[in-house]
């Protein structure tokens, strides 16, 4: 009980002198902070941006909705006069919870210094990781109403990892690395809920159209998007889950996932209940393997092979019953039918919809054809999930293309995750926020 406190203790004064820092230089506190987020076109990742260094330098970033921390290239130009290694036992390592130290053997430039503490940044799209140093710098981003983009707000001492030039092998060209998001005490929305006094909470609302934006905000709502929808009333909670083993391409024995897991308890077709496995919807806490995640750097949902194949026959069952014709797979889906006899409605191509039943029969998250379909020609559209194979850490992967035009709140004081379902119901989508008018 007395370490426990003693840990309370020591975060919390670690908290008062990151965000004391930053307001030494503010006076203006706001509500809830906003960045655009954009779908890449050749990659499907999303991505976002902020502005960085001294002087401040706007950089693009893949939204990694699971991931640790923020890590940026330090190796091509970076230049900041207000760049800062972590050093060696600092308060910044205890709370990156980095405990090793190191030294660079070269003139001392970013990414390379003596007597610092190292982090693991981790390209989770190609799965590599490598040791990268931690440091902090200046971060700004608008503020928000919740309606509108508002004044730009700066937390002067933002903690990130360096990392090399090679580890943006694989993402989005022009990003300069990973926006992390995950269950980090140093993730973005962490250090932005504790420099700006923020309830713990964030929502994501991803764009279905590579031409425009959807949005990500970091506090609570209002999140307003056009026609006037505030979204943030109508959500459907269920609980998040911890892993207790990492999901991480690199960690230490004992780490526990930064990933958002859920808790789904079966599956249906078009009302139909689905026969699978149900061991495999829940983790098992030795390994980690199983469960439910959510991810933005998966652009389509990923089931476990068993899992897969039950839920691609019932839907193939169901879709035949409406004169709905199979076609050869189109890779990476294995499961692709004609568009004709497909009607296409406000929610896309009517096809049968299949929702994840979690916590009771009523809580379901349910997703129509514009999140279950793929057109990959006028002719032929697929069902957007793919097969994650017999030995898949995870069982339910959620992936980005059934997130979309669907704001997900992710509520960390209360251990939540809140979800809209599809917003076209609503005749507003994700990239309906009104970031051309400032508050």
């Amino acid at each position: 009980m007395a370490s426990s406190v003693q840990f309370c203790a020591l975060f919390s004064t670690l908290l008062l002198i990151f965000t004391s820092a930053t307001f030494a230089q503010q006076s203006f506190r706001p509500k809830a902070l906003v960045v655009p987020v954009t779908k890449d076109a050749s990659t499907l990742q999303y991505t976002t941006r902020i502005a960085q260094r001294t002087p401040l330098v706007p950089i693009s970033l893949v939204l990694d909705l699971g991931g640790q921390f923020l890590w940026v290239d330090c190796e091509q130009n970076y230049v900041s006069s207000t760049y800062r290694p972590a050093r060696c036992r600092s308060a910044q390592c205890s709370l990156a919870g980095a405990s090793g130290c190191g030294d660079c053997f070269s003139s001392p430039k970013p990414g390379c210094n003596n007597n610092t503490c190292g982090v693991t940044p981790d390209n989770t799209v190609t799965r590599t990781a490598t040791g990268g140093e931690l440091a902090q710098d200046v971060v700004s981003v608008q503020s928000t109403t919740g309606s509108n983009p508002g004044q730009n707000v700066t937390v002067s001492n933002f903690l990130f990892a360096c990392a090399p030039t090679s580890l943006l092998s694989g993402l989005a060209a022009g990003v300069s690395g990973m926006a992390g998001l995950g269950r980090t005490k140093i993730a973005l929305s962490s250090q932005f809920a504790s420099a700006f006094s923020f309830k713990r909470k964030f929502a994501v609302c991803l764009s279905s159209s590579t031409s425009a934006n959807g949005v990500a905000f970091f506090g609570d709502g209002p999140y307003s998007l056009l026609p006037g929808i505030d979204v943030s009333q109508s959500l459907t909670y269920s609980p998040l889950f911890i892993n207790p083993v990492s999901t991480a391409s690199a960690f230490s024995q004992g780490d526990a996932s930064s990933e958002y897991f859920i808790g789904v308890n079966s599956i249906k077709v078009n009302d139909k209940a689905v026969d699978i496995n149900t061991t495999l919807l829940s983790i098992n806490n030795s390994s980690g393997v199983g469960g439910t995640k959510i991810s933005t750097v998966n652009p389509y949902t990923v089931l476990e092979a068993s899992i897969f194949k039950a839920v691609t026959e019932a839907f193939v069952t169901e879709s035949a019953a409406r004169n709905i014709s199979r076609v050869a797979a189109v890779a990476p889906f294995e499961v692709c039918f004609s568009t004709e006899n497909v009607l296409s409605t406000r929610l896309g191509p009517s096809v049968p919809e299949i929702d994840l039943v979690l916590q009771n029969e009523s809580t379901y998250w349910r997703m129509f054809g514009a999140n279950s379909m793929v057109y990959v020609s006028d002719d032929i559209l697929c069902l957007g999930f793919v097969n994650g194979g017999e030995n898949a850490m995870t069982s339910i992967v959620i992936g980005g293309h059934q997130l979309e035009d669907n704001l997900v709140q992710f509520d960390l004081a209360a251990s939540r995750v809140g979800f809209s379902s599809t917003l076209l119901g609503r005749q507003t989508t994700c990239s309906n926020f009104n970031f051309t008018s400032v508050a």
